[in-house]
């Protein structure tokens, strides 16, 4: 038995009933002095759930941009315009992470998932039915859906960390964030395939609701609550209480944090655009070189071969990463922000060349878009297990949010809407030329690659603190808790897991 999942002899032997209200304080808060017990196979179905929702979040959210062609064309909107979809989506999301970070720390964490899972998954429907003369509906109701999905994406890590110490928890977390480009991907694929075969853009909306009340039905019944900690505490979990200042306090002063949440902000600004506007531009490509497309037959080709790309660097980059994380963290403890540093910094040359390339062989576009994306992934899951292991388990919940808020701010809540306000921008300056509607996205992206460079420098100034702060969590650990906690940055040795099962 592994003694890196939840088992019976870290914790006590009462466990969970799921389905049931017992796994709660008045189905809320966690009860004061609780132990929790959970079977290794318990924690492994959770975890399977808790990757399956946040598949089916990444596939609701980019399935707008596989028929963003065709909702233009349906609401005459400019490349500007049509960006809002996306920047009122991420700023909803944004403004609700630290409430729901706030309520993740404090309540009980499966119910405000299922929560925000039943509202976004409603709002997502009603996508479907907006008509020509309703724009303004279909953004009121894309800010909806952001708001349900900002109560999951803030929480669902902290239960992986409740539930997994160690390697094993890296690789569960890489696990739950390769599946966001795989999502995302599918989001493309899915968007534009079901467009094309019905020839109405709508339908694409009514797909992903589908799956959305699985993911509701398998939370309520297989998805636990655990302490706070309780993987790092032989199940006592961390039950010190604070106030919202305090946590925001306390994590202001953890330098890693601040520096690597700067850098995973310029990758969420470089992604959110490149997610948004690739298939889109690739599509402009092709009619630019005088390739034969009919009936959007362009878009959705560039939308299945943009999201295979996205799927498959997202499971490449990541399983990478985790394993130079895992490979090199004992001699080098602070490894995890220089492959961030690294993956990004080396993303951009080969994002460069994507965009320059698109004009003269689509083929060697996508090349070079797919090693740009595979080294930018290296980056998602080693920045989750970063969090995870600098920040004390009682404010985890708040630090997700607060980090989610700002890479958003500051991301790709507003670089789709800052792509497209260029591309205008610079159309308008010619838009006499056909030929123009392409060059003009193409010059306004070159400034995804610039602000990853800038974020690969963060990354390299986290790298200066985070061994010193992943200490001090240790220190706590050991000080509320009279046993040796476990290390969640290392490997348990044979024989302490002898001792253990």
């Amino acid at each position: 038995m592994s003694d890196e999942a939840a088992s019976p002899a870290q914790m006590s032997l009462e466990s969970p009933h799921y389905g049931s209200l017992q796994n709660s304080r008045a189905a809320l808060t966690p009860e004061a002095g609780q132990q929790w017990a959970a079977s290794p196979r318990s924690a492994y179905v959770a975890m399977a759930v808790l990757c399956y929702v946040n598949l089916v979040n990444y596939i609701e959210r980019y399935t707008i941009a596989g028929v963003l062609p065709n909702i233009q064309a349906y609401f005459h909107l400019s490349d500007g315009t049509a960006a809002l979809l996306q920047t009122v989506f991420i700023c909803s999301f944004l403004l609700l992470a630290p409430v729901f970070g706030y309520l993740g720390d404090r309540y009980n964490r499966k119910y405000i998932m299922i929560a925000g899972l039943i509202m976004w998954t409603l709002t997502s429907f009603c996508c479907s039915f907006i008509t020509e003369s309703y724009f303004w509906a279909l953004m009121l109701l894309r800010a909806l859906v952001g708001i349900g999905e900002a109560s999951y994406t803030t929480i669902a890590p902290t239960l992986i960390a409740d539930l997994f110490t160690g390697a094993r928890r890296s690789i569960m977390i890489c696990a739950f964030y390769i599946l966001i480009p795989v999502g995302s991907g599918l989001g493309f694929i899915i968007g534009a395939g079901v467009a094309s075969q019905t020839g109405d853009w709508h339908w694409a909306f009514r797909i992903n609701p589908i799956f959305g009340l699985v993911g509701i039905a398998l939370l309520f019944f297989f998805c636990p609550n655990p302490p706070r900690g309780a993987a790092e505490t032989q199940g006592e979990g961390v039950r010190q209480q604070s106030s919202y200042l305090e946590d925001v306090k306390y994590l202001l002063k953890i330098k890693s944090y601040m520096w690597s949440t700067l850098g995973i902000t310029a990758s969420t600004f470089n992604l959110g655009a490149l997610a948004f506007w690739m298939p889109t531009f690739l599509s402009r490509a092709r009619v630019f070189q005088g390739l034969h497309c009919q009936d959007g037959s362009c878009l959705s080709t560039d939308s299945y071969g943009f999201g295979v790309v996205t799927i498959v660097t997202g499971v490449l980059g990541g399983s990478i990463g985790t394993l130079l994380s895992r490979s090199f963290r004992d001699r080098l403890p602070h490894v995890d922000p220089l492959i961030c540093a690294v993956g990004l910094l080396a993303s951009v040359p080969c994002l460069i060349a994507s965009i320059f390339t698109a004009s003269t062989s689509i083929a060697t576009a996508y090349v070079f878009a797919f090693l740009g994306q595979a080294l930018v992934a290296m980056n998602w899951a080693v920045m989750a297990d970063i969090l995870l292991y600098i920040v004390i388990p009682n404010r985890r919940s708040t630090a997700e949010a607060l980090q989610v808020m700002f890479i958003h701010l500051l991301g790709d809540c507003g670089s789709p809407y800052i792509v497209g306000a260029i591309s205008d921008a610079i159309y308008s300056s010619n838009p006499e030329t056909s030929a123009w509607s392409f060059h003009s996205l193409q010059y306004s992206i070159t400034i995804c690659p610039a602000v990853g460079f800038i974020g690969g420098l963060f990354y390299l100034v986290a790298a200066f603190y985070i061994n010193d702060d992943r200490k001090a969590v240790l220190q706590f650990l050991e000080a509320v808790h009279p046993s040796p906690p476990m290390d969640s940055t290392v490997e348990p040795s044979v024989d302490q897991s002898i001792q253990k099962t």
